[in-house]
């Protein structure tokens, strides 16, 4: 048991067991074959982080560069 991702990933690499990790995090890794998806068909799928605030109005700055940091990644 890990409470470290990069731990995680590096026990299921070395064949240690099974992990359950994002799908990004892992995408490269089963397309090359160094792993396998297991109870596939209960992995629901993942829509996306979604961010709840109350209020437009009196946003900090703050605030508004993480909204606008996580709306248009990269």
């Amino acid at each position: 048991m890990f409470n470290n991702i990069a731990m995680r990933l590096g026990a299921a690499l070395q064949g240690l067991g099974l992990a359950y990790m994002a799908e990004d995090l892992v995408q490269a890794h089963v397309a090359e074959g160094r792993l396998i998806r297991v109870l596939e068909d209960w992995c629901e799928p993942f829509s996306g982080y979604h961010l709840y605030y109350p209020s437009r109005r009196q946003s900090s700055p703050a605030f508004t560069l993480l909204r606008d940091a996580l709306r248009y990644p990269g």
